[in-house]
């Protein structure tokens, strides 16, 4: 907050009106041990001061060439979108309980929904979760209480499946009985074998999960992996990028009955880096399983004189409905990186989004080829990829990425500690914010590298 109005004088009105002494009372019911006992803060400065050393520490800050994706990319995001996001309707607005007075929200949030399915291929989007880890999360509790035909509580969760993905749901769901066995890759081709399913064939499995693109960029045989599943009574989890879906077959057409539950992070989608977030989750299912989504969905009417209105219909949560029957404690719905996912999406449309994802691969595999000129370096996996991909070094990467540093490229994700067995690997990424001179200068910079 840039400007605090309240003087002393109305802070003691303030207290004096709830009938409390001082500040600190209000935090009576924080257990005195678990209060900090000293805080080492600095002099306090004045507005000129504060303002003067932030800028000083913005301007140290460099702005390096970013090869670095994993889970969160650099896309050239739109002037309109924030600029109409921050708007005070949108910017400050709550969660839109009361429907009279929300329908412009519940109108975009609507918009947010039909697009997401339409991207999906499934028929019915909620209105967004926290972030793609915990939509993750979320997906496989609901596949749980969704197939009632399983009786296990036993998920399949492939390595190619992001790290951090894989940690916070196995954090959210292993208290709450459920199981999620691992599945491991082909070194070869950087995919999950469906031969290797066959182990399960005719065990109760509940879902099985399908990343497409993979951690490490690979297109998954998703037709084939969805196929089993359905053939063993198995629902699909799919965890899917939003842009690539621009370019790649929709999870409600994988196979020959699609995909049942679809998630992920929509950061992609018009919310910038910001040094990790606020990013949010989204996710899509088929109509059967709808009541056991979690999150929120709105819903559109029409009143008693045939004019549109929007009220939110399904809302699981405990606070609305009985706690024995929510399906999930989420309490926000993330809804200003809705709305700019919201605009990001009109302001493209179809063919505009065709194109990031097009410009997007092109680069990757432009670079790709660049770097894998130099001594040394080579491709980790024989597999199509989108816009993310593996190169292996002869060198100890971690070095090699800090020489990059240094020249001001962020060259990519260090491999070596969640996928030790492929030695001195990195993860890099190229979207369609990178033109011919940013490829040219990563691959001048690596040679650099290689040769310090």
């Amino acid at each position: 907050m840039p400007f605090i109005p309240h003087t002393e004088d109305d802070v003691r009105a303030m207290l004096a009106a709830i009938g409390v002494g001082e500040i600190e009372a209000l935090f009576d019911e924080i257990p005195q041990e678990l209060r900090a006992q000293q805080l080492d803060l600095p002099d306090a400065l004045s507005e000129l001061e504060v303002t003067r050393l932030m800028r000083e520490r913005a301007e140290a800050d460099a702005q390096p060439l970013c090869f670095i994706g994993a889970g969160a990319y650099e896309h050239h995001v739109p002037a309109p979108v924030w600029e109409i996001a921050t708007r005070g309707e949108f910017y400050s607005a709550y969660t839109p309980y009361q429907a009279e007075a929300s329908q412009g929200t519940l109108q975009l949030i609507y918009e947010y929904q039909t697009m997401m399915a339409g991207l999906t291929g499934l028929d019915v989007s909620n209105a967004s979760l926290y972030d793609g880890a915990s939509a993750l999360a979320e997906a496989a509790l609901m596949a749980v209480r969704a197939n009632r035909r399983s009786k296990s509580r036993r998920i399949l969760m492939p390595r190619t499946v992001h790290p951090l993905y894989r940690r916070v749901t196995q954090a959210i769901v292993r208290n709450q009985g459920i199981e999620l066995i691992e599945l491991d890759y082909d070194r070869v081709r950087g995919v999950t074998d469906p031969q290797t399913l066959e182990a399960f064939t005719g065990e109760d499995v509940a879902a099985l999960i399908v990343p497409q693109p993979n951690y490490f960029g690979c297109l998954e045989d998703v037709d084939a992996l969805s196929d089993w599943a359905q053939r063993n009574g198995a629902l699909t989890i799919a965890v899917v990028n939003p842009i690539a879906l621009a370019l790649l077959k929709p999870p409600g057409e994988w196979g020959t009955a699609g995909a049942d539950i679809a998630c992920g992070d929509g950061q992609p989608l018009g919310i910038p880096l910001s040094s990790g977030g606020p990013y949010f989750g989204f996710m899509a299912c088929k109509q059967a399983h709808v009541r056991q989504m979690p999150g929120r969905i709105v819903g559109r009417t029409e009143d008693l004189d045939g004019r549109e209105g929007f009220t939110l219909t399904l809302q699981p949560r405990e606070q609305h409905i009985r706690r024995s029957k929510a399906t999930s404690n989420i309490c926000t719905n993330q809804g200003l990186m809705v709305t700019a996912a919201t605009l990001y999406l009109a302001l493209l449309g179809a063919e505009g989004l065709e194109r990031v994802a097009a410009a997007s691969h092109h680069n990757a595999h432009r670079l790709a080829e660049r770097l894998m000129t130099l001594p040394g370096v080579t491709q980790a996996f024989d597999s199509a990829y989108f816009h993310e991909t593996v190169l292996c070094f002869e060198q100890d990467v971690d070095a090699v990425l800090a020489r990059l540093a240094e020249r001001g490229v962020l060259g990519g994700l260090s491999l070596k500690r969640d996928y030790p067995e492929l030695g001195d690997a990195l993860l890099l990424c190229a979207t369609e914010t990178k033109l011919d001179s940013d490829l040219d200068r990563y691959a001048s910079a690596l040679a650099e590298a290689l040769n310090d």
